[in-house]
């Protein structure tokens, strides 16, 4: 049978790049990419869905015989806490209406993602094992553990083939922060090849777990194309890169950037990350679909600074240092 994908907030910083990577896959016909707004310059079939409106998806899916569904349209950790209530109503009233949906047209498999979100101060924050116990502190990580639980249900109950991975912090070049706590890692780097001052909002010892958007999207891949019977998770797979700090990150930056100046305002976000892992252990992803991250924090800031040069047409050979 033909691999029809619908992404679901294709606009997104992860959906963006990911519907690039399915068209290559699958080809541009076979891609439809979806979200409240339409993308501008879009090179391939776009749907404007929002996706309150289960109606919409399931027309959406009829229209093109849809198989496969990537549910990414959610509002994330740290805008999130601005509107609790707002936050849970649309983050699980979407995830209901996807899950309906893919259940009644037989919808052969579904994408979910979860985050680090989901833990709390209940699990280690070093190595935090996959069945850690879940005791998130944001209306996010409430809504990402909720529909873990959800996830599992509709496998086994109807069968629903759907899959979920708990991202890290990821970081790319290909678009602007979107409101998590972890964005600090990719404006960051936009502050430094613009030469701008950077006002970081966690502590400088404050640890997180990352991953690299290319690491990202292959291990989303990778997982939708395992095999059904290796998944022996059915909430979500822990998936690690790489652990860091905003001083880690300075110290590399400033190997090319030796002038960076970087100003440290902790706010809520810091009391968000304090009760996040500082690492993770994804065994089980490795053990299952032969998970492993390509990216170290030395590789991801030597991509990110010559991407975001070419992106902001900076000379690559000479560039004016901010002075301290």
């Amino acid at each position: 049978m033909k691999t029809v994908v619908l992404i679901i907030g294709a606009n997104g910083q992860l959906g963006s790049v990911l519907t690039e990577s399915l068209q290559h896959k699958h080809g541009k016909d076979n891609v439809i990419a979806s979200d409240l707004h339409q993308r501008k310059s879009f090179d391939g079939i776009f749907e404007v869905i929002d996706a309150t409106d289960k109606v919409r998806i399931q027309n959406v899916v009829t229209k093109y015989n849809v198989t496969q569904i990537y549910h990414l349209a959610a509002i994330l950790s740290a805008k999130g806490e601005e509107n609790p209530l707002q936050t849970w109503d649309i983050n699980m009233k979407t995830l209901f209406n996807v899950l309906e949906v893919s259940r009644l047209s037989n919808i052969e498999r579904v994408f979910f993602p979860s985050s680090i979100a989901v833990f709390g101060e209940g699990a280690p924050l070093s190595q935090t094992p996959n069945d850690a116990y879940l005791d998130p502190a944001t209306v996010y990580g409430i809504s990402k553990a909720a529909g873990e639980n959800w996830a599992q249900y509709y496998f086994l109950k109807y069968g629903l083939d759907i899959r979920s991975i708990r991202y890290p912090g990821v970081i790319g070049y290909q678009s602007l922060p979107g409101g998590g706590t972890t964005d600090y890692a990719v404006d960051i780097y936009h502050k430094a090849v613009l030469e701008q001052q950077f006002d970081c909002f966690l502590k400088e010892d404050a640890t997180l777990p990352m991953i690299f958007m290319e690491d990202a999207i292959r291990a989303t891949i990778e997982l939708m194309e395992a095999p059904k019977e290796n998944i022996t998770v059915r909430t979500s797979y822990n998936i690690a890169g790489i652990s860091f700090s905003p001083a880690e990150v300075v110290e590399e930056i400033r190997k090319l950037y030796p002038n960076f100046v970087v100003k440290y305002t902790p706010d809520f976000r810091q009391d968000i990350a304090s009760r996040w892992p500082k690492s993770i252990d994804d065994t089980t992803a490795k053990k299952d679909w032969g998970w492993k991250p390509e990216f170290d924090l030395e590789s991801i800031t030597a991509t990110m600074i010559q991407k975001l040069k070419q992106q902001y047409k900076i000379d690559s050979k000479s560039h004016n240092t901010l002075l301290l």
